[in-house]
């Protein structure tokens, strides 16, 4: 297994109650070589207060005004000194070995541009709505759908080299344009056909909210993308 650094980025905007748990499977994460960047995006008082309390625990806390979540992505991006990047919603987490079987996935061939797995979608009350297997695949299928999620693991060089998250997209659908771009020129998503992944869903979600504004969305992805679909 390599010794190379995965850098862990967890963006966090108003998740007191749920920060901790996210955390934690970061911490839990069984691949040793890691570090645990938080972005505080502009949290209330009760959110900093657990992110103190959470401080010692991980590598960094960076603290910024709200700019929403792409520019906090790419500011935990940018301070990371991993070659391997994880991003994890904060409301979210990870079984513990998904960082160790992603890795090897990445490191196994340079045409695998993001790895991530199937997801169990679940309500706050811990109930299981579904098991979700998103489709993986190339530029072909990423130009249809998503078919990654948006808690992923990358390479650093890569999402450098496409200039990371689109800071302006505050209303959804950031992760997907931004896969877009990361396979415009060649590569695939992997899904690992275990569940690898905790994802929460709430009435009021960025991915809830994005769903309202979807036709907007997708218009903008195109127009910005036009060259990569035509």
């Amino acid at each position: 297994m390599t010794n190379s650094l995965v850098s862990i980025i967890i963006p966090c905007y108003n998740d007191a109650q749920y920060i901790a748990q996210s955390v934690q499977s970061a911490l839990d994460q069984t691949y040793p070589n890691k570090e645990i960047i938080v972005v505080d995006d502009g949290s209330n008082a009760e959110t900093k207060a657990v992110l103190k309390q959470l401080e010692s625990r991980i590598t960094r806390l960076i603290t910024q005004d709200n700019q929403g979540q792409s520019t906090a992505r790419n500011v935990g991006i940018g301070a990371a000194k991993g070659t391997y990047i994880l991003v994890l919603d904060s409301d979210d987490y990870f079984e513990p070995s998904f960082c160790e079987e992603a890795i090897a996935v990445l490191m196994s061939s340079l045409e695998v541009k993001i790895v991530s797995s199937h997801i169990r979608r679940f309500t706050d009350g811990d109930k299981t709505l579904d098991i979700f297997e998103p489709s993986g695949g190339n530029i072909t299928t990423f130009i249809l759908h998503n078919g990654a999620t948006g808690s992923a693991m990358f390479r650093k060089s890569d999402a450098l080299a496409v200039g990371g998250y689109d800071v302006s997209m505050r209303k959804g659908f950031e992760d997907w344009e931004f896969y877009i771009r990361l396979l415009a020129n060649g590569g695939y998503t992997h899904i690992i056909p275990k569940v690898y992944l905790h994802y929460r869903i709430r009435p009021n979600s960025t991915t809830s909210r994005a769903n309202s504004v979807k036709s907007d969305l997708l218009y903008y992805i195109y127009i910005k993308n036009q060259p990569i679909f035509v």
